[in-house]
């Protein structure tokens, strides 16, 4: 292969370039670079033809961006020669296929450098002397784009190294960009006791605040005179107070100044709202200033301040109906003191829940929201599907179950009324009146409506490698073959030559598995994936899964480890051995393949764990697969209860 400058005037696009077409391709995302730099990366092009022309086999969107500039700049008048030359690599005569092949090499084998390394790279720039407007410009990128990845110098060395190791999900890393160097410090400590609770997601960012983070935007003094701390939030375009206590002090005045200047306007007055209590609009009727309207300043606990004009009350609205004059409004005192309002709160809560007993629906509404949005007493995490291996995360995220999901996913957000951006549904931050608005939404849903958000919800919460997983998939009766079909991450992590012996005569048939029996793991990977493929001559298997991805799952060698029952709480490895047998025996009386059942019940030769299981099954079962009853297993020595 032979570098080389070649004019620009002699190129063109080869048929074999990936890119061709008549259509010019886009190249608003290199123009600026070329723009300021010039094509730094070589174009692979073919021999001359017999015009003296080079064919572009791959840099094609360089190649035209190139072209854009030279007009610009010839239209300018400020055109340099050294401009209508661009490097290429020229590669050796030859035919067709391998002008295609290096066209695919150099437009699909690229891996982005993750967000650590291009913080590196950015900052070796700064530090260069380059402005962050400058790197923008270069680059085709926003300057918000450029201040989020420098923002990643605000984090400890460690924070980053943990990011980069996929330890930390990107969320936690935006938020400790929020955090000073001491809260960082300390959050590590949390992450590295295996018995703390280390906060994530948007839990982090309520503990970054201490359990209240109130945005720039709620604010109604100037922020510009405020003396506080404030963070800047880069990736979500909002900034926070740092000190609550602060904010509010600068907040009440605001308010107080507010309730002056609606003083001097006419209105016959100005009731403030504390973020203890609620304006109720439906307590009220609008009534203009000539009437006594009131203004009611509504102050949230989360900062939020709003100006209701023009109110009164219902009684003073139907007065005012009558003709009568207005009674001198009272002086306004709590009603409540903290131990009766607390012993109201109970016997308010005691005969909710108690009339939730007779409300299955609503109850059942009541627990997606709590499932979705989270309480003080409810924690529910999203399951998080980490792996550090990249074949297999690249496997779970092209599956067909993972695509659906996904869909139904985007179909119950929306449903929810909640930003197609988010990443899940459920994990919210526990907020008390987003789960009174969240149910209130719910039950304005229907039935099938709410079981598609439950649904949801639990998937995302389903905890991989689960019982739960196994109960519901043979409950469901799931083939895995409509859901999965093997993959080079399969066959990547396959080890054991046994296995790979039993897979073989399961797909090839024992003749080839012992033809074979002596061959290398990769001469029977290879097997397999030919009649999988049904490549070289081999007859093509279809929906082959292997045993242990079935539901119930099964081990593939004989002996093998998944065979054997998992050990019981409370009682010895000796103990499993008898209460397995017993119990297998009675399933097959059950099945009628003991015919002298109850002759042995008579003579007191069934096991005390099984007769239970005989009571048990001999019971009524009301209708339906979620109401059938489990069997119930008694720990050998132990008397403790737990479901088979």
């Amino acid at each position: 292969m032979k570098l080389d400058h070649i004019p620009l005037d002699r190129l063109y696009v080869d048929k074999t370039n990936m890119r061709f077409g008549r259509k010019v391709p886009d190249v608003s995302d290199i123009l600026p670079t070329i723009r300021a730099r010039s094509v730094i990366q070589t174009l692979l092009v073919r021999p001359p033809d017999a015009e003296g022309r080079f064919g572009i086999v791959a840099g094609s969107r360089r190649f035209h961006a190139n072209r854009i500039v030279a007009d610009e700049r010839r239209k300018a008048g400020d055109i340099d020669p050294e401009a209508l030359l661009l490097p290429c690599a020229i590669m050796e005569a030859g035919d067709g296929a391998a002008a295609i092949e290096g066209s695919m090499i150099e437009n699909m084998a690229r891996l982005d450098a993750d967000e650590v390394r291009r913080w590196e790279s950015f900052t070796r720039l700064v530090r260069e002397g380059r402005g962050v407007e400058e790197i923008a410009m270069t680059f085709g990128l926003p300057e918000l784009s450029i201040r989020r990845v420098l923002a990643l110098g605000k984090l400890l060395s460690r924070v980053r190294d943990l990011y980069r190791a996929e330890r930390i999900d990107r969320v936690t890393v935006r938020h400790l960009t929020l955090a000073s160097k001491s809260q960082q410090k300390a959050w590590l400590a949390l992450f590295d006791d295996a018995d703390a609770y280390v906060p994530t997601g948007h839990q982090l960012k309520a503990w970054l605040f201490g359990g209240q983070s109130i945005p720039a935007r709620f604010a109604l003094f100037d922020i510009d005179g405020f003396s506080g701390a404030m963070v800047a939030d880069l990736f979500g375009e909002d900034r926070y107070f740092a000190d609550p206590d602060a904010f509010w002090a600068a907040q009440n005045a605001a308010i107080e100044a507010s309730r002056a200047a609606y003083l001097a306007q006419g209105w016959a007055d100005v009731v403030i709202v504390p973020p203890a209590e609620h304006f109720h609009a439906w307590e009220y009727e609008k009534a203009p200033k000539r009437k006594g309207g009131r203004v009611y300043v509504d102050v949230r606990g989360t900062g939020e301040v709003l100006f209701h004009e023009g109110f009164v009350t219902r009684a003073e609205a139907r007065r005012i109906g009558r003709g009568e004059a207005a009674a001198p409004p009272k002086a306004q005192r709590a009603e409540l003191t903290s131990t009766l309002q607390t012993y109201v709160d109970l016997h308010r809560h005691a005969a909710v829940r108690a009339a939730l007993v007779g409300h299955p629906l609503l109850a059942l509404r009541l627990m997606v929201a709590h499932a979705i949005i989270g309480s003080p007493l409810w924690t529910v995490r999203p399951e998080p599907q980490a792996t550090r291996n990249d074949q297999v995360r690249e496997s779970i995220e092209t599956c067909r179950g993972e695509a659906v999901f996904d869909a139904e996913r985007r179909v119950v957000l929306d449903t929810l009324g909640f930003t197609p951006e988010e990443p899940c549904v459920t994990g919210g931050n526990g907020d008390d009146y987003g789960v009174a608005g969240l149910f209130l939404r719910l039950v304005a849903l229907p039935d099938e409506e709410v079981m598609r958000v439950l649904a949801v919800a639990i998937g995302e919460t389903l905890m991989a490698g689960s019982a739960a997983v196994e109960a519901v998939g043979e409950e469901v009766g799931i083939a895995m073959a409509d859901w999965w079909q093997a993959d080079e991450a399969l066959f990547s992590l396959l080890r054991d030559r046994e296995v790979l012996g039993r897979m073989t005569a399961e797909v090839a048939g024992e003749t080839v598995a012992s033809a074979n029996a002596g061959e290398k793991a990769k001469t029977l990977k290879r097997i397999i994936a030919d009649h999988l493929d049904g490549a070289e001559g081999r007859n093509k298997v279809e929906r082959w899964v292997p045993r242990w991805m079935q539901f119930p799952p099964l081990p593939t060698r004989k002996g093998a480890a998944s065979e054997r029952l998992p050990p019981m709480p409370g009682s010895s490895p000796r103990a499993r051995g008898p209460r397995r047998i017993a119990v297998r025996n009675w399933r097959k009386r059950r099945r009628g393949l003991c015919p002298k059942r109850h002759e042995r019940r008579r003579a007191g030769a069934i096991p005390p764990a099984c007769q239970m299981l005989e009571n048990r099954a001999a019971r009524p079962r009301p209708m339906g697969s979620a109401a059938r009853l489990c069997p119930v297993r008694i720990h050998a020595g132990t008397g403790q209860h737990g479901a088979l």
